[in-house]
């Protein structure tokens, strides 16, 4: 009798909260602020940086359905999630059909749930064929967090990528100021030596920044900000300090460029230390299960005399 209230109780806040999530109410000033800096952003900084990979499949509709409800409700509450939409950002991802995802993927889950609970009990693992409502709620939640785990480890690696790669552009840029050219075309041309997708978000930045008519340290501090990345960001406050002389500026990217090497050589290191030592512990292990291999024989024979 108390797992049915505890249950009914459960399902009965769930199904409140999911109203209450859905249901339009008034917008806070939170929403609203949420909302007009969304609008100012998008209007802002236009270009081919900015748009999102279209919805394919043939579940397309749904999805943009689901996602367009979903970031209205998210706006409605005034959740930023500024972490994981910089992860999106520099996934090349977009913010609705990530929400629509997690969405339908917790849908599944609850159907997911009582399936594994019908095959365990046909199996005979199971008391009776009522399906408890925790184990739906668990599908339903493990579930809709998956996304955000996968995305969250591909973009720590793609930040890497990127972090290397703006190594190397500080380096360009500088050789670029040794060479007689002015910041703007330094960095514009430095820009243009690659095609990987690191130097085309660059490019694309700076190009946004020509057109709209602002400074090209500022349009790069506002790619930090979106993708997450701090080197930009504080390249862009170190380039607005000195931008007016130009040695200083080449002494600031070489120094910088330097820093960003150092550090990324300090965690090869850290990440090959720790590899050795997971082998280690792999080998002391295979060495132990080799003692008990041998031991095993010997000790039944003493323990069945």
């Amino acid at each position: 009798m108390t797992a049915m209230v505890l249950s009914g109780a459960v399902f009965g806040l769930g199904v409140y909260l999911l109203v209450r999530a859905l249901l339009p109410s008034r917008r806070g000033a939170v929403a609203t602020v949420a909302r007009v800096d969304a609008l100012r952003a998008r209007v802002a900084v236009p270009g081919p940086a900015r748009a999102a990979a279209p919805v394919t499949g043939r579940l397309a509709p749904l999805r943009a359905r689901v996602g367009s409800r979903v970031a209205a409700c998210y706006r409605r509450q005034g959740w930023e999630v500024r972490s994981l939409r910089a992860d999106l950002a520099v996934l090349d991802r977009g913010w609705e059909p990530f929400l629509a995802t997690k969405v339908l993927l917790a849908a599944c889950g609850l159907f997911f749930g009582p399936l594994v609970f019908a095959v365990l009990w046909a199996a005979g693992f199971g008391s009776g064929p009522a399906v408890p409502l925790w184990l739906a709620l668990l599908f339903a939640a493990v579930f809709f967090v998956l996304p955000d785990l996968e995305v969250r480890r591909d973009a720590v690696v793609r930040r890497r990528n990127l972090r290397r790669v703006i190594g190397a552009y500080l380096d360009l840029v500088a050789m670029n100021l040794a060479g007689g050219r002015g910041l703007p075309e330094a960095l514009t041309a430095a820009a243009e030596v690659g095609d990987g997708w690191a130097l085309r978000r660059v490019r694309d930045c700076l190009a946004d920044a020509r057109i709209t008519g602002t400074s090209q340290w500022d349009a790069l501090g506002r790619l930090g900000e979106e993708l997450g990345v701090d080197e930009l960001r504080d390249l862009a406050a170190s380039l607005g300090l000195v931008a007016d002389d130009g040695a200083k500026v080449r002494e600031s990217l070489a120094s910088r460029a330097e820093t960003m090497r150092q550090r990324e050589l300090a965690e090869i290191e850290g990440g090959a230390g720790e590899k050795s030592q997971s082998m280690l512990v792999a080998q002391l292990l295979l060495c132990a299960a080799f003692l008990v291999f041998l031991v095993f024989p010997a000790a039944i024979r003493v323990f069945q005399m």
